[in-house]
């Protein structure tokens, strides 16, 4: 019965496949299959399925749908493939009367560009993913050596393109699968004997799939994706080393992102960059109109983001190496070629564009593969001491540190706000990269000595009494200077015992310093509602958690390095990104309300982050500083007896501040404008940060003595 049904009846070969008894006997042939599984015990061929493989039906169905005889046999043996290995409980690719005209008929496909069979030809190509995903070692039937074919062709860039024209045999050698290796193709005596055997492979899975990746129809795009999804997540060696080192899919994935990126416009307002909707690959839904209406390159930014997703979460899902492969491409053919010369570009509206869609990026890229690339790219690979004369071996990571500090206030801002969302990614390379390692030596410290309270204290107030002497401060009367830093009489009493056993600064003292820095006269927030150290408390407690979740996989020494074992003597640099911060901090009295929100936003996360040297070298403001060194007290100290001396300057300071803190709550009408309104509000952000400040230290030191801190 099942044999008759083979026999296909060709009145005209020349008339459509679908005017013959073709159709009807392929679907018998596929019913009586299924049957005779359904009949059968698990895994047991039976006298049907012997007479398919035998006989190699899917061969001569094969050469039928190459040669297309009768019109539209094509379509019918693509379709029958399909339903057959999807149908089909037991495993049929192992048998090489299955997967080598599987492997002949994966070849057909794509080969034409909106080809009347491409719906045959995904479907056909997503089953047979299908099975490799069920079953990896499968995977190896499909690498094929691309020496074997006879025509003596060397792999070129464009070597997966196999000539399809040649004579097919129908004599190729299977592969066979050891357990200790992958699979290798059989030698002829001739290859042998001239050692000319070339051991790369052509996956001509993967090229199908990248071919129809090109089509006009989106949903056949998306189905490719998906297949080539399923591809690199296979855990074969041999096969992720053909898939980067044979296949186009590399240069696909890089060409089209970088050509999303150049259809962008040149001009982009950064707020609309940050906001757009996220985009899930596959997920994109076009409406032109709508688009065009929210703001010029709308579209044209949802089908870079897209596909950016698309390239993230291939990574993500891929073998290891295949995923090392992927993302080492994407930085060396995109962001080095492509993003690289827009980032260091001298026009302003440039810089700002191409950095707003830089921090998009990092915002997005989730796989830590990429992830390590682009922090490669941005910063470089470099974990050794940073000295003031090397900062410019990575112009890039140069350049961009520099635009936190740009003349510029919108650069400056959306480039701080970059390094922000690089500091809250998984990546422990960013924050040895850009601190850590200015740190490493503890060489901020004087000596080995354990830091006196008084000592370190009186030097700050000596240090506040040089102010006077700054030519800064040369022009204030006699009467006008300060007779004594008042502003730190506030701070708690000291004494020698301010240390514990363990080293640590008792933490009451270092919150009080942090609180009591912003002298009485120059503090706002205790007469408007809601603006308290408890709203900071619960803030940094969830920061601080999440930075330890992030954090914990790291290997971050617990406790600050010997100070026997840190070499002292060498000088100290703070680094550049935190010289930049510094000198920014510096001048928070002189700057717009935005640039210092940002400013303070950075260092607080860097505050936050679970690290004894970072902690101790932001955080404590009882270091006995080594000379020429500063600290993040020390500069705020500074700052402050800056603020003291020009506070005499202004008339109804006070009134004035609480004004300016209430028009920034919302809580006052803007009215007639108000001199020194900058420095004002420096003010204002100045006593916050030193109230945040007090808090993620408070919540630091009980998250490291509690034995079970509360979530």
């Amino acid at each position: 019965m099942f044999s008759q049904t083979i026999h296909f009846t060709l009145v005209d070969d020349k008339a459509p496949v679908t005017d013959t008894n073709i159709p009807s006997h392929l679907e018998q042939m596929l019913d009586i299959l299924i049957q005779e599984e359904g009949e059968r015990e698990s895994g047991e061929t039976g006298p049907c399925m012997e007479y398919l493989l035998h006989h190699k039906i899917l061969e001569t169905l094969y050469t039928l749908g190459k040669a297309d005889c009768p019109p539209g046999m094509k379509q019918q043996v693509l379709s029958f493939y399909t339903k057959l290995l999807g149908r089909i409980r037991q495993p049929l690719l192992p048998h090489i009367n299955v997967h080598r005209p599987v492997q002949k008929l994966i070849r057909l496909c794509g080969e034409v560009l909106a080809a009347p069979t491409e719906n045959e030809e995904i479907q056909f190509l997503c089953i047979v993913c299908a099975k490799l995903k069920q079953d990896p070692y499968l995977v190896n039937f499909f690498l094929e050596n691309k020496g074997k074919r006879g025509d003596g062709k060397e792999p070129g860039a464009d070597g997966l393109k196999e000539d399809l024209s040649s004579p097919d045999t129908g004599q190729q050698q299977s592969l066979s699968i050891g357990l200790d290796g992958p699979a290798s193709t059989a030698r002829s005596p001739a290859e042998g004997a001239s050692g000319s055997y070339n051991n790369s492979s052509n996956y001509n899975l993967v090229s199908s799939l990248l071919n129809l990746t090109k089509s006009p129809d989106g949903r056949i795009v998306v189905k490719a994706c998906e297949g080539l999804m399923l591809l690199v997540s296979l855990p074969e060696a041999a096969a992720a080393k053909s898939l980067t080192e044979s296949t186009e899919l590399c240069q696909l994935l890089t060409d089209r992102l970088a050509s999303f990126y150049q259809a962008l416009p040149q001009s982009m307002d950064p707020l609309d960059i940050e906001t757009v909707e996220s985009v899930n690959w596959g997920l994109d839904v076009y409406n032109l109109k709508e688009d065009a209406a929210a703001f010029t390159g709308k579209r044209a930014l949802i089908s870079f983001l897209s596909w950016l997703d698309y390239c993230d979460q291939l990574i993500k899902e891929a073998q290891k190496t295949a995923a090392a492969a992927l993302a080492r491409a994407v930085r060396e053919r995109f962001f080095v070629a492509v993003m690289e010369p827009q980032l260091m570009q001298t026009s302003e509206v440039g810089i700002l564009t191409s950095t707003a869609l830089l921090n998009r990026i990092i915002r997005q890229v989730t796989s830590e593969a990429l992830l390590q690339e682009t922090v490669y790219f941005l910063l470089g690979e470099e974990v050794g001491p940073e000295t003031a004369a090397s900062i410019t071996q990575i112009p890039l990571r140069h350049r961009l540190i520099e635009h936190c500090d740009h003349l510029s206030d919108e650069i400056s801002i959306m480039t701080l706000r970059l390094f922000e969302q690089l500091l809250q990614k998984p990546c422990q390379h960013i924050l040895q990269n850009l601190v850590l390692r200015s740190l490493d030596e503890r060489n901020y410290i004087e000596n080995k000595a354990s830091c006196d309270a008084n000592v370190v204290m009186s030097k700050l107030m000596a240090f506040s009494y040089d102010l006077e002497e700054d030519p800064l401060f040369s022009d204030l009367s006699p009467d006008t200077r300060l007779s004594s830093p008042d502003w730190l009489s506030c701070s708690p009493p000291q004494s020698t015992e301010h240390t514990k056993p363990d080293g640590k600064t008792e933490v009451h003292k270092i919150v009080n310093s942090f609180l009591c820095l912003v002298p009485d006269e120059a503090k706002s927030s205790y007469q408007v509602e809601g603006t308290g150290y408890d709203t900071y408390l619960r803030d940094a407690h969830r920061q601080f958690r999440d930075y330890c979740g992030i954090c914990q996989r790291w290997d971050w020494r617990s406790s600050p390095k010997p100070i026997e074992k840190c070499n002292l003597d060498r000088p100290f640099f703070e680094g550049h990104f935190l010289k930049v911060l510094f000198d920014r901090m510096g001048r928070i009295l002189d700057q717009p309300y935005d640039v210092n929100l940002q400013v303070t936003s950075v260092l607080s996360k860097l505050s936050l982050l679970p690290h004894p040297h970072l902690h101790e070298y932001l955080l404590d403001p009882y270091i006995n500083l080594a000379p020429g060194c500063r600290s993040l007290f020390a500069v705020i100290v500074r700052v402050v007896g800056d603020l003291m001396l020009r506070i005499h300057r202004i008339p109804d300071f006070t009134p004035k501040l609480l004004l300016v803190r209430k028009r920034l709550l919302g809580l006052e009408p803007e009215g007639l404008s108000i001199d020194h309104v900058t420095l004002l509000e420096g003010v204002i952000v100045l006593e916050e940060f030193c109230k945040e400040l007090a808090a993620i230290a408070f919540v630091k030191f009980h998250a490291s003595t509690s034995t079970s801190p509360s979530p």
